[in-house]
């Protein structure tokens, strides 16, 4: 592995390449978006280039559609290949019982839908994303653009009887712009510090007008795949409730980072 990676890309990238490893020939694969997802993409381009591996890969964004096709992955839409057998996605934040806070890269309307078609949902992340509640990470909220303004303002009237320790929301910019997701929605940042019941949330920040979707992926993680700098990762499966740890001497896939921009 190249010396000059840091730290949190060597763990991200070992959480990659031991995901990767749960796809087989054939398989339709949820691709998930953000830094950490990059990393499994270039992997199973890997995969695909030196095994031949068949698959399709649905991405939740154009970012992954456009790195998936240039790794050699065959990219199709969720209504081509209308069920998945597996995603595999980053994370904001995991706690205990492996609900997630996600959306950090403004991707996660596709991302919850791409997830929730899927036979099993796979987080690949470093140990940094693990909490003990939810919340430290703000919590994204895609809105609408018709009456966002309303919208924010009912999202902090509902927060004053939420079990939450703060309670300012700020509108995602990209640069002096608000930022646009790929479905041309904004996104609303809400800075909770601890979130105290996760699932009351969701569900009740989906029923304000306004609101398409939030980051809050609750029962939908099926395993946390966590990645060390030195080679070793820790997988954690919630259905079989089992802990194990693998290490993985990585001096021979040198060649995936050959062209990282």
């Amino acid at each position: 592995m190249p010396a000059d990676l840091s730290p949190i890309d060597k763990a991200k990238f070992a959480a990659a390449r031991r995901a990767v490893d749960l796809i087989e020939d054939g398989m339709r694969v949820g691709m998930g978006t953000g830094s950490t997802a990059a990393w499994m993409v270039r992997c199973l381009g890997e995969r695909v280039r030196q095994e031949g591996l068949r698959l399709q890969g649905v991405p939740t964004s154009t970012r992954t559609a456009d790195l998936a096709r240039q790794v050699g992955i065959d990219v199709v839409s969720l209504d081509e290949a209308k069920w998945l057998d597996i995603t595999i996605d980053g994370a904001d934040e995991f706690d205990p019982e492996l609900n997630l806070i996600k959306g950090g890269g403004g991707a996660l309307l596709q991302e919850k839908i791409v997830a929730t078609a899927s036979d099993q949902m796979v987080v690949i992340t470093d140990a940094s994303k693990e909490v003990n509640h939810l919340g430290g990470f703000p919590l994204p909220v895609e809105v609408i653009p018709f009456g966002w303004q309303t919208s924010r303002a009912l999202i902090e009237e509902l927060l004053e009887s939420m079990d939450v320790l703060g309670r300012q929301t700020t509108l995602r910019l990209n640069g002096s712009q608000p930022y646009v997701t790929d479905e041309g929605n904004y996104i609303v940042d809400l800075h909770l510090n601890r979130i105290g019941n996760s699932r009351q949330l969701a569900l009740v920040l989906n029923q304000i007008p306004g609101v398409v979707e939030n980051g809050l992926f609750i029962d939908i993680c099926d395993m946390v795949i966590i990645g060390g700098a030195d080679g070793k990762v820790e997988i954690r499966d919630i259905n079989e409730g089992s802990i194990s740890t693998e290490t993985f001497d990585f001096t021979e896939d040198d060649n995936i980072f050959a062209d990282l921009d």
